[in-house]
């Protein structure tokens, strides 16, 4: 049952404002940064594919001013070994979140919202819960890895789903890594965040079973955050 409490009400509106105030920010970065952080992000989660080798992981098509640009699919493709999957979300009425294969640039159709998704078979919603490895889109994370989404909650229903040993990694601009963010019950949180400054950070969300993983990098908790 829905929390129609004073304290959700405010909560919700914290958030709200957050996301306003953080989507302005990511509009007005000019093209040549945005093109500089994509391939930045690409080129660390390139590198944590390589060495993790996943047999199944996920990530989805950036749009707009998302981290990561269009070409993130087909980078993290190439980089996975040959046996691997690549799955891609596709947003369902519901705004529940299925999985189709991504097999090259050919697959993506456009979609709703202004997204592209993958044509092929549809695996279901529960698909997700065998990767080894989730990259999810975020507004903004804080350190105890709770992340702030649009507002939709598909991203959480399918982190619910995720394995208890899976990565969860969120891509971010730089200075989108917080202290602290206004959450509710149902936000789920995730485990590292790419950021281009900074590459791969891991977070207080848990224990990850990756010996490969590069945890707690030095000095990475004392670069300057935004918004705090």
């Amino acid at each position: 049952m829905p929390d129609f409490s004073d304290e959700a009400e405010v909560t919700h509106e914290a958030k709200r404002r957050l996301r306003v105030e953080l989507l302005a920010r990511r509009r007005a970065l000019p093209a040549a940064r945005r093109a500089q952080a994509a391939a930045s992000v690409r080129a660390a989660l390139v590198d944590l594919v390589r060495r993790l080798r996943p047999a199944r992981m996920t990530a989805y098509v950036p749009v707009g001013s998302e981290p990561g640009g269009p070409e993130l699919p087909e980078a993290l493709r190439a980089a996975l070994p040959p046996d691997a999957e690549l799955l891609l979300p596709v947003l369902r009425e519901d705004l529940d979140l299925d999985w189709a294969a991504y097999p090259g640039p050919g697959c993506l159709v456009a979609a709703g919202r202004g997204l592209r998704e993958p044509a092929g078979p549809r695996l279901g919603c529960s698909a997700v819960a065998d990767a080894q490895l989730v990259v999810v889109p975020a507004l903004a994370v804080d350190r105890g890895g709770r992340r702030l989404g649009r507002g939709g909650g598909s991203y959480d229903r399918a982190l619910a789903r995720v394995g208890g040993t899976a990565l969860t990694v969120a891509l971010l601009h730089d200075g989108e890594l917080l202290k602290h963010l206004p959450a509710e019950p149902h936000d789920r949180p995730v485990r590292a965040v790419v950021a281009p400054a900074t590459g791969l950070r891991t977070l207080a969300a848990g224990p990850v079973s990756a010996p490969a993983l590069p945890l707690d990098e030095p000095g990475s908790d004392d670069a300057p955050l935004a918004l705090e």
